[in-house]
């Protein structure tokens, strides 16, 4: 870990989004310090799925060592975003670190994403950050050392990033070309980075992305907090960068990363936006072994014989009420490639079934894959997170079902399939 210098004390930075996740572990960071930290977040009250409240953040801050300043903001909100920064200026004479970290993701394709989804990620990434820049900035330049960092990818433009999901990444890649403009704009003033992780970070937006399980693929969010905290540190002239965490450690002499990982020694998910193919992502993955587990002959799948077929019917033995009561959703997967076909899950009607063709009732999730990486997914050979990140699966329909499909994947990993 990288260890606090004392750069911070009194400090004040102003963090979007820092009830949780990565912007409360910066805040964290900074607190060691005796930094004075505004919680710029929505989470007043506890919410039944995600952990945190900006009252609760506040506490650990000041546990920590640092002032908080909790404020219930709406990055979308002139006013609210107005008035937290006024009652910081206030409270702490000044905003000397500004980190835009509030965002919204929704992975889906252009056909399948409603414009409430499209509007809510443009506004919050895109807009809130632009301004919330542009309401700290006053202020900004009155600082000795002032930093805007906005967690955001370098602007990587292979169509391979847009395709799968366009609307999230014009909105992700709004924040960053923030970075780019103002970097040049405040040049001499204000210090203007993004920052990004190599690799996936274990936060409650994963878990719920990448289903049971996808942690042990993950780093800690302190990974994030160092790498901030290191470049908070740097002088003005450290500007218009897209720093990877990784990169930016390394320079600062961490070597061990294993003290980072969820659990040390497990293969990592790789971050979008980055330069590796999506389709090397996940040879990468299967150099760590995951390889398919049948040896497919020529002949066409029927409906008694073959691996989909084998793998179904391991589906099918695993059927059981509480399944279908705990899930509640109908599944089609439509397979191309050597062994492709229609076939179905129903989890949502009497013990469930699982067979070949249309399910029984209108699908609430359709996925769409080649057979053998259906087969390797269902072996537990490929992640569903890495599948879909690479575009090797395709989902439409109801992402919520689609999530819990993992938790039946894990069941038949534990088949022995």
């Amino acid at each position: 870990m990288l260890q606090n210098t004392g750069k911070l004390a009194g400090c004040t930075m102003f963090i979007t989004g820092a009830s949780r996740g990565i912007g409360k572990a910066i805040a964290l960071k900074a607190a060691k310090d005796g930094a004075n930290v505004v919680i710029a977040a929505k989470t007043a009250e506890a919410h039944p799925k995600l952990p945190g409240t900006i009252y609760t953040a506040a506490e650990e801050i000041e546990a920590a060592g640092g002032k908080a300043l909790p404020c219930i903001v709406d990055v979308r909100d002139e006013k609210q975003i107005n008035d937290a920064v006024e009652q910081a200026v206030q409270k702490f004479g000044g905003i000397d670190i500004l980190v835009n970290n509030a965002s919204a993701i929704n992975l889906t394709g252009t056909l399948e994403t409603p414009m409430k989804k499209v509007d809510l990620m443009l506004g919050i990434n895109l807009r809130g950050t632009y301004l919330t820049s542009k309401l700290c900035l006053p202020h900004l330049l009155k600082s000795k050392n002032p930093h805007i960092l906005n967690i955001s990818p370098p602007l990587n433009l292979k169509p391979i990033w847009f395709k799968n999901h366009t609307a999230y990444t014009m909105a992700k890649y709004g924040m960053s070309m923030c970075v780019l403009g103002m970097a040049e704009e405040f040049r001499g003033s204000v210090a203007v980075n993004a920052l990004w992780p190599k690799t996936a970070i274990q936060t409650a937006a994963m878990d719920m992305l990448g289903g049971s399980g996808v942690g042990k693929q993950c780093r800690k969010v302190e990974i994030m907090a160092d790498a901030a905290y290191a470049i908070f540190n740097k002088p003005l002239g450290y500007t218009g960068h897209f720093a990877i965490d990784e990169d930016i450690l390394k320079k600062e002499g961490i070597q061990d990363f294993d003290i980072y990982a969820v659990e040390p020694g497990h293969p990592l998910l790789p971050d979008f936006f980055l330069d590796d193919e999506p389709e090397e992502l996940v040879k990468k993955m299967e150099d760590h072994g995951a390889n398919p587990i049948f040896k497919s002959g020529k002949t066409s799948e029927s409906s008694s014989s073959g691996p989909i077929a084998e793998t179904f019917n391991v589906i099918k033995g695993i059927l059981s009420p509480d399944i279908v009561k705990s899930t509640q959703g109908v599944y089609k997967f439509d397979l191309s490639g050597e062994h492709s076909g229609v076939w179905y899950i129903d989890l949502k009607n009497d013990a469930g079934s699982a067979g070949m063709g249309e399910p029984p009732v209108k699908a609430d999730v359709v996925m769409s894959m080649d057979s053998g990486d259906f087969i390797k997914m269902f072996a537990g050979k490929l992640k569903p997170t890495m599948a879909f990140m690479s575009g090797k699966l395709k989902i439409k329909g109801d992402m919520t079902l689609a999530i819990k499909m993992e938790k039946m994947m894990s069941m038949m990993k534990k088949s022995k399939l």
